[in-house]
Order: C-alpha cells, then structure tokens, then sequence
C-alpha cells in the first residue's frame, strides 16, 4: 500500500510541475510577448498613415514638417529655416500630428 501512495503522490507533484511551467509561459506570453506586438503593429500603423504636412516629433525629442516621403526614407523640415531638412528613415519617428487636425 505504501508504494501505491508514493506513486500516488510523485504523479500529482508531476502535474503541478506541469501546471507551474503552462502558467509561467502565459505569464511571460501576455506581459512581454503580446504588448511588444501591439506596439509593433501601432508603430507599423503609424508610419504608413504618414503623408507630406504632418507635424512629427523624432526619436531624439526635435519637432518637423514632412516634406517628402519616399519607400523607407522621409524629409522632415526643423524650425523656421527652410534650408534644415534632414532625410531619416520612417522609423526614426516616434509621433506624428496630422496636418488636417487644426481645421
């Protein structure tokens, strides 16, 4: 009788080994894996609503107009200089403000 019930007991420490692993992996699922995509699919989202006239702000904090887009490549004017237009790649951008949406 004495064996039945270890063997008994080391199958049921079994399953909830196997329990502890399933809920690590959920864990780590929907607090790492999941949000990385959300954001991923925002930022994809984001730079190809971008058109010339938006108002970005670039991952290093300076704020510009579109003035041309190409494949993966935009042209952000900074400041009232018109000759500082600086070509960076789409996502380099961290924000963009739509033109229309003063109006």
């Amino acid at each position: 009788m004495g064996i039945l019930a270890s063997a008994a007991a080391s199958g049921s420490a079994g399953v909830v080994m196997v329990v502890y692993i399933v809920l690590i992996i959920a864990f780590i699922y929907f607090m790492m894996i999941r949000p990385q995509k959300k954001e991923q699919k925002r930022m994809a989202a984001m730079v190809s609503s971008m058109e010339i006239g938006d108002s970005v702000l670039t991952n290093s904090g300076f704020y510009g107009i579109i003035i041309d887009i190409t494949d993966d490549t935009i042209i952000v004017e900074f400041g009232n200089n018109k000759n500082c237009r600086i070509p960076m790649q789409k996502t380099a951008v961290a924000q963009v403000e739509k033109a229309n949406a003063g109006e």
